[in-house]
């Protein structure tokens, strides 16, 4: 099918918004006789006057050709390969034109498990999750391209499946998350056909790759409009599959979801990013679940949720589920300062703890500026050990010297046989020092010395 084609005049994209880099690798890949296009997100954001995070590139050129145009380039991936051009840190992603592998319509199961099949732009288009990512750019005619009327739903604000939504969400059950992604991120609405699809198929999510359910929760809550997200993934039902305690957390909350405490932490943390803060991975993990730590802390130990263990069977790593817990303690420690909190500050955590704190405390109405002034000066917050014989601590009791094992074998096997009698010998010898060797008296009346 013909595309319909935007001229230069009938949109806003310009090569003034596109990195620099991105163009040397488009205007290689054509000047080597391929189709080369922006394409995806980067698209779709300059349609809508956003600045992209990142730029993608699609190209006729199969992997190796597109290796061997950049030597600063490798190979990437198993189930989709992919080529990295890399700009010293900057890596720009070049994807070969794919179509559908197989014809899934009339399987049981439609998951698709390979997709490495490549094919034309129209084909390529037609293969993505949604219409708005499904936008290409033409550097060489300035054209915006679009075969799936993504740019009718641009100017809809809808979030929209190419083709069956129940069959797309079925082939790619990630595309669920991602569409709650989108939606909290642009700020648009899921398209009531692919919405109904979403809630139906829900439980798919476990069929999907664990590593890449774990990539797009980070993606999805690590974002300014987290807290939009997961309000979405609650009322989509994408929690209960993926994140069961978290989802009955959020059901035991009192009154509307959006003013939950989670909710609320989350978006303290968006606003954050926002700002231009990147959180790291525990960050994030630590503002989803501090309410519900929290509000488990007054349980006896054996009910309480092993949240740690519960987080690793799902795949997320344990560096980071052990790094989440070392700032959950920490935010404990600055909420009351005392002089256990004091080596907190000489931890390498404590920047980001600090920032968690100073992020989320106010929700909780704790006095951040306490927490302030003991970084600032602990002696200041915390009181002063008060001195001995005034509610100080008790004298510490001198530490018994341990008696030495071996030497005489008699005096050893008498240790073994009457251990409670040569203790207590031990202890009058430490006490009240003598000039003879103390003796201890067998049962029998004879002595050993």
């Amino acid at each position: 099918m013909e595309p319909h084609l935007l001229e230069r005049a009938a949109h806003p994209i310009s090569r003034r918004d596109i990195d620099a880099n991105v163009l040397k690798v488009l205007y290689r890949l054509i000047g080597a006789g391929h189709i080369a296009y922006l394409v995806g997100g980067g698209v779709r954001d300059l349609m809508l006057g956003r600045r992209p995070k990142d730029f993608d590139v699609g190209t006729s050129a199969h992997p190796q050709q597109v290796r061997d145009l950049f030597r600063n380039s490798r190979l990437i991936g198993r189930r989709f390969r992919l080529v990295h051009v890399f700009f010293g840190p900057q890596n720009i992603e070049v994807a070969t034109f794919r179509r559908r592998a197989e014809d899934v319509e009339e399987s049981e199961d439609p998951l698709i498990r390979q997709d490495n099949t490549f094919g034309t732009a129209e084909e390529d288009a037609f293969r993505r999750d949604f219409t708005v990512n499904s936008l290409f750019y033409d550097p060489q005619t300035f054209h915006v391209i679009d075969y799936t009327a993504g740019v009718e739903d641009l100017r809809a604000r809808l979030i929209r499946s190419i083709g069956d939504p129940e069959l797309r969400m079925r082939e790619d059950p990630v595309r669920m998350m991602r569409a709650v992604r989108f939606a909290a991120k642009l700020s648009f609405e899921i398209e009531p056909a692919t919405r109904a699809a979403i809630e139906r198929h829900r439980h798919d999510l476990l069929k999907a790759s664990v590593p890449r359910l774990v990539e797009e929760t980070y993606r999805t809550l690590g974002q300014p409009e987290a807290a939009h997200a997961i309000i979405l993934m609650e009322e989509l039902g994408l929690l209960e599959p993926l994140l069961p305690f978290l989802s009955a957390h959020l059901k035991r909350s009192a009154g509307a979801i959006e003013r939950a405490p989670t909710v609320c932490n989350l978006d303290a943390i968006g606003h954050a990013i926002g700002t231009g803060v990147t959180p790291a991975h525990p960050i994030v993990l630590a503002a989803i679940f501090i309410d519900l730590v929290r509000a488990q802390s007054g349980m006896p130990p054996e009910t309480r949720l092993n949240l740690l263990g519960e987080l690793r069977t799902r795949g997320f790593a344990r560096g980071d589920t052990e790094h989440m817990r070392l700032l959950l303690d920490a935010f404990e420690m600055l909420a009351a300062p005392t002089r256990r909190a004091r080596r907190l500050m000489r931890r390498p955590y404590f920047p980001e703890a600090r920032l968690l704190f100073e992020t989320i405390a106010p929700n909780y109405r704790i006095d951040v500026a306490t927490a302030e002034r003991f970084i600032e000066n602990p002696d200041s917050v915390v009181a002063p050990q008060p001195p001995e014989g005034e509610g100080g601590p008790r004298r510490r009791r001198r530490r018994r010297r341990r008696r030495r094992r071996g030497g005489d074998g008699a005096f050893a096997h008498g240790s073994q046989s009457h251990g409670g009698e040569d203790r207590h010998v031990a202890r009058v010898s430490e006490e009240q020092p003598a000039t003879e060797p103390v003796s201890a008296s067998s049962p029998d009346g004879e002595h050993r010395s």
